[in-house]
């Protein structure tokens, strides 16, 4: 299983240069061939981003339809949780998000996949979508 981060979304969203290979990985979420996590900091970060643009309305769309994805699971972390985070981001020199994720995969053993190299040479390994494709 697999923990997909922001990145792979905004890719899709923003219409940037990997977002086909990101719609890709996407229809086998949507379709149950493949299962991953979401953290609800994600969906926050893109709402964020998405109200900057003002494009709310995209965001909404989108929330709609990953809601619809057989192979999701969503996930909000404990106060426990953003406890450990915090002293991940400290240990391992990551940003408060990065560090989030990471946590999430650590504890229920998913790979990530994202686009976003700070999680390079840590425990957890970093995957793109290609590499499951």
């Amino acid at each position: 299983m697999y923990l997909i981060d922001t990145s792979i979304f905004l890719e899709v969203l923003l219409d940037q240069e990997r977002a086909e290979e990101c719609k890709e990985l996407l229809n086998k979420v949507l379709e149950g061939e493949v299962t991953a996590f979401v953290t609800s900091f994600s969906l926050h970060s893109i709402a964020i981003i998405m109200e900057k643009l003002k494009d709310l309305s995209s965001y909404q769309i989108f929330v709609e339809t990953i809601s619809e994805f057989k192979g999701i699971i969503f996930y909000s972390p404990s106060i426990p949780d953003e406890i450990d985070v915090c002293k991940i981001a400290k240990e391992e020199s990551l940003d408060f998000d990065d560090a989030l994720q990471y946590h999430t995969a650590m504890k229920f053993g998913l790979r990530i996949l994202s686009f976003d190299k700070h999680f390079d040479n840590k425990e957890i390994k970093r995957l793109e979508p290609r590499d499951v494709l």
